[in-house]
């Protein structure tokens, strides 16, 4: 699979055990014209055997970890495939469903239009979303706020969203960073403090009757806490250039 070379965009799909949802996903790729990697999270061979036939579709290429590593570990490793192809953007969605791939030429217009920034997924839910979903975001997003000493970040934890590879690629050589539920927060939060410009986009989001969800109550949450905290270590370093940048009017 080959890449362009201007704006290269390579849709990457951290899947683990989504066997009933992903042939759609896919299929919604496939329609917008995007090549598509699959990043097989160590499944289990019911799903290991679907992902093996959408790689056989033309644009779909599959990368299979051996062991599970996590939604951030397999979108690590999507990364790291994206830039040995030579692509400069990856759009990652999620596997489970939740997202409208009809959203995705919308995605790709804004990346085009803003080739440095990072284009992030706001939920606009519907009536499907568990209520504790719902509002145990806030927590997250309080701190996201006060590790940025901004008000700019929206949403940290949509698996929706465009990177800019350079500066993705920067973050993973030169600090660790969370892999699993807690990637999407921290990898914002660190191209955020590098002044990486984010830009917002309003997208439906459903959480479907039969979804999977991989999420892990309190192994998760500890984590995502653990996160916050270090990141809180990291922004009390960073306060003085992150003030001096509001007062210079960054977002």
């Amino acid at each position: 699979m080959s890449a362009p070379a201007e704006h290269s965009l390579l849709v990457v799909v951290p899947v683990y055990d989504h066997e009933h949802a992903i042939g759609t996903v896919v299929a919604g790729i496939r329609a917008a014209g995007l090549p598509c990697l699959l990043v097989d999270d160590g499944s289990h061979e019911g799903c290991a055997a679907v992902l093996r036939r959408l790689a056989g579709q033309s644009g779909v290429d599959l990368l299979r970890l051996a062991c599970n590593q996590g939604k951030g570990g397999a979108m690590l490793a999507g990364f790291a495939e994206a830039a040995r192809r030579g692509y400069s953007h990856v759009l990652q969605i999620d596997a489970d469903g939740q997202h409208d791939t009809d959203e995705l030429e919308r995605f790709v217009a804004l990346s085009k239009a803003r080739p440095e920034a990072v284009v992030c997924g706001i939920p606009a839910y519907d009536a499907t979303v568990p209520k504790i979903r719902l509002y145990g975001r806030y927590g997250t997003h309080v701190w996201v706020w006060i590790n940025t000493l901004s008000l700019h970040l929206r949403d940290s934890m949509c698996g929706f969203r465009v990177y800019p590879l350079p500066p993705v690629l920067q973050v993973m050589a030169a600090e660790p960073i969370g892999r699993r539920m807690d990637f999407d927060t921290e990898i914002l939060v660190r191209l955020y403090w590098r002044d990486i410009d984010v830009q917002h986009l309003a997208t439906p989001v459903t959480y479907p009757r039969d979804g999977v969800s991989h999420f892990d109550v309190w192994r998760d949450n500890l984590r995502i806490t653990g996160m916050h905290a270090r990141l809180f270590v990291g922004m009390l370093r960073r306060a003085p250039r992150l003030l001096r940048r509001r007062l210079q009017g960054w977002p």
